[in-house]
């Protein structure tokens, strides 16, 4: 047999007997202590193992969503930020809610937020999804400033196609000029 064959069949017989080694069952007692359900009535679960000696250890997890932290932790602050008549310039009491957005975030590295950017009727719809996008960008910038990821920001452009007022007057424009901020 060759030194070559005699290698392969040494690599997998090695990688058999790990991969042998590391698997384990769930004995009586592991799913004993689980209950028939196996996770709790609130907002966490937990899941058991056993250790090395064959003790039990619990370890609780938290599945509440991110949408679901940012809504319990950011109660109160604004998640809509309005823009003047053809700007994508953040307006200063714009900063205050958006620091606490960017504390949540880099605080909860697992988050994920979407910029939603939004224009009034007026203009080309081609001008209001680039003015929607500017938007989202310049928030997502103030945020990146603040020291959040990149990586946890997506900016979005709806343009003039979502509004949130039907009116055609400068009260119903106002509202439509704005960056909403979604939690995934």
């Amino acid at each position: 047999m060759s030194v070559k064959k005699l290698g392969k069949f040494a690599v997998i017989g090695l990688s058999a007997a790990w991969l042998a080694g590391c698997s384990t069952t769930a004995s009586d007692s592991d799913t004993s202590a689980m209950g028939s359900e196996g996770s709790a009535a609130g907002s966490t679960d937990s899941t058991y193992a056993a250790g090395e000696d064959g003790s039990l250890n619990s370890v609780m997890i938290d599945d509440r969503t991110a949408a679901q932290k940012a809504a319990d932790l950011l109660a109160g602050v604004a998640t809509v930020f309005y823009f003047d008549f053809d700007k994508s310039i953040v307006r200063p009491e714009a900063r205050e809610a958006l620091a606490k957005h960017a504390q949540f975030l880099m605080e909860n590295p697992d988050a994920r937020i979407v910029l939603e950017g939004h224009a009034d009727e007026r203009g080309t719809r081609e001008y209001n999804m680039a003015l929607g996008e500017r938007r989202a960008k310049a928030i997502m910038r103030y945020l990146t400033i603040q020291g959040v990821a990149a990586s946890q920001i997506e900016a979005v452009s709806f343009g003039e196609e979502v509004p949130v007022a039907f009116g055609h007057d400068d009260s119903s424009w106002q509202l439509n000029r704005r960056v909403e901020v979604r939690y995934e």
